[in-house]
């Protein structure tokens, strides 16, 4: 199993809410009102951890080590809402999020390919740690900045979990797992071409809801993401650069291939796949 020692990787490195945000240092002056309303909406994302671990929950019935690990991604990823609300109720109340506005973003989502699934959360958890590294540098006042710091390097660790448990899905079905993360490590890495950024936040996940069926969508702002990346914290080519290059980096040493591009591992995802397809026939 693989949840008791990831458990105590990340028990061991858990930061305080009162002791490791230096809420003394905070600075009025340096928090404007559009940086105050970009807190408000990264908050609200956040608290989306919820619907997708009842997700998860429900997609990965069949393994009880994957499962109680969600004990430990869900508590750290509400951890992050409620770190920016504490924010938000210190020194902007006007702005915390209503009970409604929270409420809003759970819904039900389609059931999918568990590995699939997988794979799109290993990615979208690399986006968020550079997402929020990003935030850091643009925001000026002091305290938020180090709150992002914070959150992004939870980010990059809940990257290596899954990291992880990927690992442990190729040691057990091969090839299955192998098309599976090609195939969305593919798409996902393909962000700058398709001309929006892909992340759990903005994909569709309930049909019958289409097209609100997004966690986007149910912002009360829900042009705000696009804004944010553009036109505020400007997560440019150069950043989402290095968001491909993070992921293509861990499925060379997950693959043991070497993927210097999206087209090289998009050849290996066609190779694997005419691989299986006798098999699936």
């Amino acid at each position: 199993m693989l949840y008791p020692e990831l458990f105590k990787s990340l028990e061991a490195v858990r930061w305080d809410m009162a002791k490791d945000v230096p809420w003394h240092a905070f600075d009025e002056k340096r928090l404007t009102d559009e940086q105050a309303r970009t807190i408000k909406m990264n908050a609200i994302t956040e608290w989306a951890a919820l619907p997708a671990t009842e997700m998860f929950l429900r997609d990965n019935a069949h393994d009880s080590d994957f499962c109680a690990f969600m004990s430990v991604w869900f508590f750290e990823e509400q951890k992050h809402a409620l770190v920016l609300m504490e924010y938000l109720r210190r020194f902007r109340p006007e702005l915390q999020p209503t009970e409604e506005e929270l409420h809003a973003i759970r819904f039900r989502f389609d059931p999918a390919p568990a590995l699939e699934t997988l794979m799109l959360h290993f990615c979208g958890e690399v986006r968020l740690n550079h997402w929020y590294r990003r935030a850091s540098e643009w925001h000026t006042e002091p305290v938020i900045k180090k709150i992002y710091e914070i959150i992004s390097r939870d980010e990059a660790r809940h990257a290596g979990a899954y990291l992880q448990y990927m690992k442990r899905a190729i040691g057990r079905v091969g090839d299955e797992a192998r098309a599976a993360f090609a195939k969305i490590g593919t798409l996902m890495a393909s962000s700058g071409r398709s001309g929006k950024p892909l992340h759990p936040t903005n994909l569709h996940v309930n049909k019958a809801l289409y097209p609100n069926d997004t966690i986007q969508s149910k912002l009360p702002d829900p042009e705000w993401l696009e804004r944010w990346l553009d036109a505020q914290i400007r997560f440019d080519r150069e950043w989402e650069s290095k968001v491909v290059t993070m992921i293509l980096k861990n499925l060379s040493i997950l693959f043991d291939r070497t993927f210097a591009s999206v087209q090289d591992l998009n050849r290996f995802r066609k190779e694997i796949a005419a691989r299986i397809a006798p098999q699936a026939a």
